[in-house]
């Protein structure tokens, strides 16, 4: 019987970084993820530049030797509660894995790590077409961001620079 394994991403490691660029290339190209592949200029940099982020945490879950899917995180600070935060940047399971609880125990492992170093919650971004990863993490307990209902529900915005 095989066993899911949820272990932390050494950026430094050639099969950790390996996996963690197949995994998120996969991502890349579905169409969540916007149905590109990544550059090649970004691949070959990405696990190094992690390295050197201090608050960068990522986690791979394993199935069989296999990597099959992937969380980046990104620790910042709640100016409101005045404690580190952890932003899920990435999640992402591979086609044929879905709705298996591997998406579930990437985000316990998360969660574990925002524990451990103090965070005062976990946040994350989705689209709002994507009915599954949103069910997903409603099920693990995210729920859209408000202070006051009158006020309106936060929105994610961005800006290239």
């Amino acid at each position: 019987m095989s066993t899911l394994q949820v272990q932390r991403v050494d950026y430094l490691n050639e099969n950790d970084a390996k996996a963690l660029v197949f995994l998120l290339d996969a991502y890349a190209q579905d169409p969540m993820g916007g149905g590109e592949a990544l550059k090649q200029e970004a691949t070959a940099r990405l696990c190094a530049d992690m390295a050197r982020i201090p608050g960068a945490a990522s986690f791979i879950a394993w199935l069989d030797g296999q990597p099959i899917g992937l969380i980046n995180c990104f620790e910042g600070y709640s100016t409101f509660k005045a404690k580190p935060l952890l932003n899920v940047h990435d999640i992402a399971v591979l086609d044929g894995h879905r709705g298996q609880g591997v998406g579930q125990a990437l985000l316990q492992a998360a969660e574990a790590h925002a524990l451990s170093r103090g965070c005062c919650k976990l946040t994350l971004e989705v689209l709002s077409g994507n009915a599954p990863a949103m069910q997903s993490y409603k099920r693990f307990g995210f729920e859209q961001y408000e202070l006051d209902p009158a006020a309106g529900q936060a929105q994610f915005m961005q800006k290239w620079l």
